[in-house]
């Protein structure tokens, strides 16, 4: 594939949809009730996290709520990288208080989480039967998302993204009936995340502007979010690590991860997220991290068809050609994840060389890796695995 046709497809015909009201501003968890109320809801399911009820996110959800003469349930059983499990855990809580409206306060864990609720609530069966796009027949419950990370954007997407509790394999679950009604964008409850939620919340966030703004699916919108989500996130990732506290930095992460998000929605993912998954399933790595391991690799191997000129630039970088913008924009990102004492390699992690070929068989199967610009197989897949052994 040559850059001009890679460039043509940015004018292919496209189909945008937004599905999601976006509430943006400090202190705007305090709209909560009202929103829920106008969405017609009486009892209300708050999926959540038991983090987030020590940092007094949840008791103040509810208050907002029970102002506003709403019944409220909580559940807050969600693990991170939620499971069928966790999902038929919240299921028995749902029907139990027949709820009417659902509201996801976290991070993805606890988006996710609420929307496999919804999927099973209204449409039956198991996870394993919406994996896939479009396999929900009835309606689905609105549902209000409250990210209180700057990660994956999951308020801006319509997929559950749940993993299997024996296999421990991610299925992505989707259907525009899952899509949040509302999402309240508050940065004062970021302020609270650990620096190292911060960081792999973060760079999940970058990993999403870099991957859409490439995909064979992206299109103008996309690519809009896209590289306005990365100006934001590059720009004040390195603010958060100086000065946790800065709610302007907060915002703009918050903001940008939502971006991110929505570019998810309309262009998918490439094969960094497609090499991630089965590190997390047998090894317990946390997504962020090896994230931020992988997608340096990935921009490299892309680059050889991939434009990554714009996001060069974004951060001041001046390439004078699109492989030098790959190579550029990659050791840019190894050197922000330096700054956030991230690792930067396998080696540095848990990890099983000899299982390599495996994982590689595994991540080629992955969906996201068919949307990345340079066609993957088992092969190449193990390469870029075998270049991440050492940073």
């Amino acid at each position: 594939m040559d850059p001009t046709s890679f460039d043509e497809q940015v004018l292919k015909p496209f189909d945008y949809a937004p599905l999601t009201r976006v509430i943006y501003g400090a202190g705007t968890l305090s709209r909560l009730g009202e929103i829920c109320r106008e969405l017609g809801g009486e009892r209300i399911l708050l999926v959540t996290d038991p983090g987030l009820h020590a940092a007094g996110h949840v008791d103040r959800a509810r208050e907002f709520l029970s102002e506003s003469g709403l019944e409220v349930v909580v559940f807050e059983d969600v693990e991170p990288n939620p499971t069928t499990d966790d999902v038929e855990r919240g299921l028995k809580v749902a029907r139990e208080a027949n709820i009417d409206l659902i509201v996801g306060l976290g991070g993805g864990s606890s988006m996710d989480c609420a929307k496999g609720i919804n999927f099973l609530l209204t449409n039956g069966g198991r996870m394993q039967d919406y994996w896939g796009v479009g396999k929900a027949t009835e309606p689905m419950l609105p549902m209000v998302a409250v990210p209180t990370t700057a990660g994956t954007g999951s308020e801006a997407q319509s997929f559950a993204l749940i993993a299997d509790a024996e296999t421990h394999m991610k299925m992505a679950c989707g259907d525009k009936k899952a899509a949040c009604k509302v999402a309240i964008l508050d940065p004062e409850l970021t302020i609270s995340m650990p620096r190292q939620v911060s960081v792999v919340t973060a760079i999940d966030a970058i990993s999403h502007a870099v991957e859409t703004y490439v995909t064979t699916k992206r299109n103008v919108v996309s690519e809009t979010f896209s590289l306005r989500s990365f100006k934001l996130l590059a720009e004040a990732f390195p603010q958060v690590l100086a000065d946790p506290n800065d709610l302007d930095a907060r915002g703009r992460m918050l903001l940008g991860a939502h971006l991110a998000g929505a570019a998810i929605e309309n262009s998918m993912l490439g094969a960094t997220h497609a090499l991630v998954n089965p590190l997390t399933a047998h090894f317990g790595t946390t997504h962020g991290t090896a994230i931020g391991i992988m997608l340096p690799h990935v921009v490299r191997y892309n680059s050889t068809v991939a434009d990554y000129t714009a996001l060069a630039k974004a951060l001041g970088l001046e390439p004078t050609n699109s492989m030098e913008a790959g190579e550029l924009l990659a050791d840019h990102l190894t050197g922000m994840f330096r700054l956030a004492e991230t690792p930067l390699s396998l080696s540095a992690i848990p990890f099983d060389e000899n299982l390599i070929p495996q994982l590689a068989n595994e991540a080629a199967a992955q969906w996201t890796g068919t949307f990345n610009p340079r066609p993957v197989t088992a092969e190449s897949l193990q390469e870029i695995y075998q270049c991440a052994l050492q940073d």
